[in-house]
């Protein structure tokens, strides 16, 4: 049997990096319930409540495309 194996730096950094970023949501978290922060939406939820981004849809088919469904 062989021993333990050693933990590489990388995996140490990503571990380090992933426990700062919790450390950082947390106190977010904390400053919003204290009021200290606005609560953030994203960008999916203002899209969809202001209509912004969204594409002006047509009925009109370009030919290509009516070319081949119409294909029976």
């Amino acid at each position: 049997m062989s021993g333990k194996r050693q933990t590489t730096m990388a995996k140490l950094q990503r571990e380090r990096r992933v426990a700062e970023k919790r450390q950082l949501k947390r106190e977010k978290k904390a400053a919003r319930k204290a009021g200290e922060l606005p609560v953030e939406t994203s960008e999916d939820e203002v899209g969809e409540i202001s209509g912004e981004g969204l594409a002006e849809v047509s009925e009109e088919q370009p030919a290509e495309i009516s070319a081949t469904l119409d294909v029976d």
